[in-house]
């Protein structure tokens, strides 16, 4: 499982034209799921997430969690985090799960970062064409992979 993390004034996601989800500071989470994906991937994720000291703190140093600024977060579906470049100049995406195995990932990541957050989390809708606007805030911009623990 592999997360990109932005930082964010504000973020806001659209589907066909509609505002699915807004929000303030907090973080954009997209979320690209592979097969062997587990509740662990996910556990381990959302703790990470959650407790990441990336927001600035009263001396603009970056010390304080999405927890501790009570921001808000987005996740968006983004199977092209698994793209392979090794071959080529199309980008292969084998390695992304199905629908049929990453749709119950996503909702269960979904849950667990509500749990975790102790609030609703915005959401895009999986598979959709969605358009994501943001301000970055910094740019903070920080990529983890659960298989590698980093």
């Amino acid at each position: 499982m592999r997360v990109v993390l932005q930082r964010v004034s504000k973020a806001s996601v659209q589907i066909n034209h509609e505002i699915n989800a807004v929000m303030r500071k907090g973080l954009l989470i997209l979320l690209g799921i592979e097969a062997e994906d587990t509740q662990e991937d996910i556990d381990w994720l959302c703790n990470k997430i959650v407790k990441m000291r990336i927001f600035n703190d009263e001396n603009d140093a970056m010390n304080l969690s999405l927890l501790d600024v009570d921001g808000d977060a987005i996740v968006v579906s983004q199977f092209t985090l698994h793209a392979s470049t090794k071959k080529g100049n199309r980008p292969g995406f084998i390695k992304a799960a199905k629908p049929d195995i990453a749709i119950p990932l996503y909702e269960k990541f979904i849950k667990k970062l509500e749990e975790s957050l102790g609030k609703p989390v915005g959401t895009g809708k999986f598979g959709a064409d969605m358009k994501v606007e943001l301000i970055n805030d910094g740019p903070v911009t920080i990529s983890i992979d659960s298989k590698q623990r980093e």
